[in-house]
């Protein structure tokens, strides 16, 4: 295992790293132990008593934040006609068709964080789909990213919308804001993200649904969550 840093084990000394924590404690803790100079992302991770091997208990979606990711989101959208009027109204970062296909496929530029593609456009955006989807691009309709209705993506997009999906250990990783965010925000934010991870729970999945949780800082310790005090945070959101 790699040596950490001073910094790193000086924040992890600070804290029973054994213990599981109520969540808006955990998300004090992550705050008050960070140690760099720039504003870090804040990240949960939780494990889900779901076999993703199973299609029926792969749990996937989005949540859109009510505090958003407090960073700027650039968008590219894959649209024509009076739907890329729509998406330049509506704030598109980049909007195109085949130009914008032939941009990424011969000069491999993804300058975007986001990509929507209304569905007619969608057998264009397939012939990218090597490029696109490895780095998370790929637009699919499951999460909303392939839709008509691109002033209500775009919107989303740039409120912060988060796409999750249960990796193969059967946990969900997710940003939920910035190291300067106020604690009772990144509560709220992580709330939203429970709240839609509780719908998404399969019929399937036996036994205890959220195994565990952790909260951390892009170069910090992770802070253990109880993860049966989650759903309260839900109901008090």
């Amino acid at each position: 295992m790699a040596k950490r840093g001073k910094g790193y084990r000086q924040a992890s000394a600070r804290f029973d790293r054994s213990q599981s924590y109520e969540p808006l404690q955990a998300i004090e803790l992550v705050k008050g132990i960070s140690h760099v100079k720039f504003d870090e992302t804040v990240d949960v991770a939780i494990r889900l008593g779901v076999n993703p091997r199973h299609a029926d208990q792969m749990v996937r979606g989005a949540v859109v934040y009510p505090h958003g990711l407090g960073k700027s989101v650039k968008v590219a959208v894959f649209a024509k006609g009076a739907k890329e009027t729509e998406a330049r109204e509506a704030g598109a970062d980049f909007v195109g068709g085949e130009d914008l296909g032939a941009k990424i496929r011969d000069e491999g530029w993804l300058d975007f964080d986001k990509c929507i593609a209304t569905p007619d456009m969608m057998g264009l955006v397939g012939r990218i789909g090597r490029i696109l989807g490895p780095r998370g691009l790929m637009p699919n309709p499951k999460v909303g990213t392939v839709t008509f209705d691109v002033t209500k993506a775009i919107s989303e997009m740039k409120a912060g919308r988060v796409e999750f999906r249960v990796d193969k250990a059967g946990i969900v990783h997710a940003p939920i804001g910035k190291v300067s965010f106020g604690a009772d925000k990144l509560r709220d934010n992580l709330a939203s993200l429970v709240e839609v991870l509780l719908r998404l729970k399969p019929a399937t999945a036996k036994g205890v649904y959220m195994r565990s949780a952790t909260v951390s800082s892009t170069m910090g310790p992770g802070v253990r969550i109880d993860t049966a005090q989650l759903p309260a945070i839900v109901e008090s959101h």
